[in-house]
């Protein structure tokens, strides 16, 4: 199935496995290349060595076109940009709008910058400013997330912008993937389905927490850092939901502190990072510092299975989800479906 975004991305097939922390490592994103789609590494958690070791061990793995996901506002995000040029990484993907400068030097090297946004006048700002095609994520999506339902947000980007539109929130079949090409984006992009495969390096016990989950148990917050995130509901969760401030600002220094150990970041650059995060908003110190070392709560999740302890970002769909192919499995199923749609569709004339 060709669209604007295999053209561009040189894959098969317009699916994208998104950039999520500690889940879309060389394994996943390698299988998922395989199967014909665009995996992408998640970059943001890890150190320049280990993005170099990341990216070098999935063009081992694999032959075919995958891309980075970096944090436009990262110190080092230069560093990190270069390291995607000289290792012919073929696209480059930012959780945040990346500055024009950025754009500008991935694009004269020759890679495909595709930021995701989650509203319109974004949308609009970083196709302005010379972004080759952005993924749009709804409300239904997980992580940090929107008020705007996808079937709402999906349309208005698509009319705002000239530049190939990635549906994002919401998907997890070869129905969705129609339904997302009939309101003009050229694919659809899914983190929860791939995180739930079996070339996922979630443990088995996290998987099955997911698994188990229905609608109901996927739960927008604020009490982790302030802002909306859309997670399954643990009893880190449950706690800081009840916690008070003092509670809450000690539970923060503790993890703070851990996160500090591993990423080898100072008190002063953690706490820059969350302050960057608050600006505009009315966070509390203690989110601040949850803020800063989200990744840290994720890592204890999705690396240490500590589902008592750690964040399960989660889009919508994990209720909707009850088994674990592998990526081609789950890639070759979609786009069966979806042609299977597409025909039926096509015999309603």
């Amino acid at each position: 199935m060709e669209t604007a975004l295999t053209r561009l991305a040189g894959v098969r097939h317009p699916i994208v496995q998104t950039g999520m922390g500690w889940v879309a490592g060389p394994r996943l994103v390698s299988a998922t290349a395989e199967a014909g789609a665009l995996g992408i590494l998640a970059s943001a958690t890890m150190t320049l060595d280990q993005l170099r070791a990341a990216i070098a061990e999935v063009r081992c793995r694999t032959d075919a076109p995958f891309g980075v996901n970096l944090r436009a506002d990262a110190a080092d995000a230069g560093d990190r940009v270069r390291l995607i040029i000289d290792g012919g990484v073929r696209v480059a993907s930012f959780a945040l709008a990346p500055s024009p400068g950025l754009i500008a030097e991935l694009k004269e090297a020759g890679v495909v910058v595709i930021p995701s946004v989650g509203a319109r006048r974004h949308a609009e700002k970083v196709a302005a400013w010379g972004a080759d095609a952005v993924i749009v994520q709804g409300g239904e999506g997980g992580g940090h997330t929107g008020e705007v339902a996808t079937s709402v947000l999906l349309p208005q980007v698509v009319d705002a912008v000239r530049i190939p539109v990635v549906a994002a929130g919401g998907f997890f079949d070869g129905r969705g993937l129609v339904a997302a090409l009939a309101y003009g984006a050229a694919g659809v992009a899914m983190g929860t389905r791939f995180l739930l495969t079996s070339d996922s390096t979630v443990p088995d016990a996290v998987k099955a927490r997911y698994l188990a989950a229905t609608v109901r148990d996927v739960t927008v917050t604020r009490a982790v850092d302030g802002l909306p995130h859309r997670m399954l509901r643990t009893d880190l969760v449950a706690a800081l939901e009840r916690s008070g401030r003092a509670r809450s600002l000690l539970h923060a220094i503790r993890r703070a502190a851990g996160f500090r150990r591993l990423s080898g970041l100072t008190w002063r650059q953690m706490v820059r990072d969350g302050l960057a995060l608050r600006h505009g908003k009315e966070l509390s110190w203690s989110q601040v510092l949850l803020a800063a070392n989200t990744p840290m709560l994720l890592r204890s999740a999705m690396v240490e299975g500590r589902t008592d302890l750690g964040v399960m970002a989660s889009g919508q769909v994990a209720g909707v989800i009850d088994d674990l192919p592998s990526c081609a499995e789950l890639v070759g199923r979609i786009m069966k479906e979806a042609e299977e749609t597409r025909d039926r569709l096509m015999a309603l004339k």
